[in-house]
């Protein structure tokens, strides 16, 4: 009876054993440092590298991840996550998570979530704009008539539409007459005139007096997509490519992101100040936005009305060297500076008569004003610049500039001043990047050697050197006035596009873009790149480096996402 009793007992213990261990969430021996690990597998790979797991407390506005090293390994630092009951997602190309989709994280234990992926049904629900523009058949002149239709949208309404070519000109005409900064949750109308720029830059506007219809390049652009949409079936009748999943150095990080309280937020610029503040511009609305990283509390800062009737949004967002905040207000045809101390916001309005329906004040730059009191202002309507004396209220119209060699309108994007207060001048239209000598007005342009490369945005360094965006190029780039050399570094992955790249204090180079939902770090020195898949489809704008942090820690909003993403690399 005894003997009986001991092996009933022994195999009780063993089955309790075996349970625990096949257990896809369940506590650890406490390992250093760590909250949360696990490993990730699927049927089809075993163990998976590259598997972004986000963590997110209930009731909270914060997600916390990070991604799974070669041997399918996560882990949560103790210090990411608080105690408390977290809910549990993953983001692989190709997979869904099959569960645990919850775990009770403890302090003192290390909580163990063994996480099973299967294969997806549904690829096309989970392809970037990069993955859609790598899958389509067609040429690459064909494909980047979408890179403008990225700022309001992904390209999911496109390829899951059933438009015929006839249809697809009709909504082009009405794209065209969309604020830049609308989104299918906020959609707002220009007014008059005024239209955006379809199919590249400003030079290379479709549609005209005749409309869409009348207009060679958009008929033939309705063509192509009318082939790689759904209007001939319930599927793509060609074959869906994916990007790889993160490997080797690209796995070590964390990524932190915060909620903002509205969903039709959109975080266009996020730059943090020398208090350790988040601030960002919201381009939907008269807003500039501050978040405390500690809490995610968000305060926001109204911009008085200065036209009514017109869109509102805020685009670009610069510090002078005093701390204030200065934005574009876009079509309401000014710029406005938020004094932190204070809390006050100012505002300087365009001179009426140079205004109309397109008047668009996109791009101020103030940072290095304190040089002669000016700040520099980009009029988007007839690419003109301009620049504004805040003191005396008085304006100066640089006027158009035309590139000599292609007898095109330099049509700039960004604006960035140098520390003398001259002027960068970002030719989105081309291949250029001009030096305006605001003593003299005399410009000199430099051209990239990759041809129509489009530079977008970027930022000067202590060297006084430009690091831009070659958004068409697909490739960073950096201008030495010194040398008057521009040196280019191609991003790896195709359609990456980027939008703005910063340098940081170790000569990294960071950017990303609207289409690959991934950050791109360049090692200057080596030419290396790393890429970090973000755990959310984000629409990356502005980039920005916090160069206090050890390592540096990289920011940036999700413009459709209503939320700002912090990434952490672990090395």
């Amino acid at each position: 009876m005894r003997k009986n009793l001991l092996l009933i007992a022994v195999a009780g213990v063993a089955a309790l054993v075996m349970y625990a261990g096949s257990d896809s969430s369940s506590p650890v021996k406490a390992q250093a440092g760590v909250a949360l690990t696990g490993l990730v597998t699927s049927d089809e790979e075993g163990r998976m590298e590259g598997v972004v797991v986000t963590a997110r407390r209930e009731g909270s506005t914060i997600s916390i991840s990070a991604v799974t090293d070669d041997k399918g390994r996560y882990n949560f630092p103790v210090s990411k996550l608080p105690d408390g009951d977290y809910q549990l997602k993953i983001r692989a190309i190709g997979y869904e998570l099959l569960g645990p989709s919850a775990i009770d994280v403890r302090s003192g234990v290390t909580a163990d979530a063994a996480i099973k992926l299967r294969a997806t049904k549904d690829l096309a629900a989970q392809l970037t704009n990069a993955e859609w523009l790598a899958s389509m058949p067609g040429s690459d002149e064909q494909k980047k008539f979408l890179l403008s239709c990225n700022s309001c949208h992904s390209y999911q309404p496109i390829v899951n539409s059933t438009h015929d070519a006839g249809k697809f000109l009709q909504v082009f005409e009405r794209m065209a007459g969309y604020y830049p900064g609308s989104t299918p949750l906020h959609p707002q109308r220009l007014v008059g005139t005024a239209r955006r720029n379809l199919g590249g830059g400003a030079g290379s506007a479709m549609g005209g007096e005749g409309g869409m219809s009348s207009d060679p390049r958009a008929k033939a652009a309705a063509e192509w997509l009318a082939t790689v949409n759904l209007s001939t079936g319930p599927t793509p009748d060609y074959r869906l490519t994916a990007l790889p999943r993160p490997t080797g150095r690209a796995t070590r990080v964390i990524v932190t992101e915060y909620d903002l309280p509205r969903k039709t937020i959109e975080p266009h610029d996020v730059i943090v100040d020398g208090d350790g503040m988040v601030w960002y511009s919201d381009f939907g609305a008269l807003l500039l936005g501050k978040m405390d990283p500690k809490t995610g509390k968000v305060t926001e800062y109204p911009i008085p009305l200065i036209k009514e009737g017109f869109p509102v949004g805020t685009l670009d967002l610069e510090a002078d060297r005093d701390g204030n905040l200065w934005v574009g207000l876009m079509y309401q045809g000014g710029v406005a500076k938020l004094d932190k101390r204070t809390g006050k916001v100012q505002t300087w309005s365009v001179p009426k008569e140079w205004q109309t329906d397109a008047t668009q004040q996109s791009f101020a730059s103030p940072t290095f004003s304190h040089i002669d009191g000016k700040v520099w202002v980009k009029n988007s309507d007839r690419a003109q610049i301009l620049r504004l004396e805040p003191a005396t209220n008085a304006w100066e119209n640089f006027g158009t500039f035309t590139d000599p060699e292609t007898k095109r309108t330099i049509g700039s994007y960004g604006i960035n001043a140098d520390h003398n207060n001259n002027l960068y001048l970002l030719d989105f239209n081309a291949a250029g990047i001009g030096i305006l000598d605001g003593a003299t007005k005399k410009l000199e342009i430099l051209r990239t050697t990759i041809p129509n490369s489009r530079p977008r945005r970027g930022s000067v360094d202590a060297q006084n050197r430009l690091w831009f965006a070659e958004y068409d190029g697909n490739a960073v780039g950096m201008l030495d006035p010194k040398t008057k050399q521009i040196k280019e570094w191609p991003v790896p992955t195709p359609w990456s596009n980027p939008y703005d790249v910063v340098i940081d204090r170790n000569g990294e180079a960071w950017t990303g873009s609207m289409m690959s939902d991934r950050i791109v770090r360049l090692d200057t020195r080596t030419g290396r790149f790393t890429e970090y898949l973000l755990p959310n489809p984000t629409n990356i704008r502005r980039v920005w480096v916090d160069n206090s942090t050890n390592p540096v820690t990289f920011w940036v909003g999700s413009n459709h996402g209503a939320s700002i993403v912090k990434l952490e690399p672990l090395d």
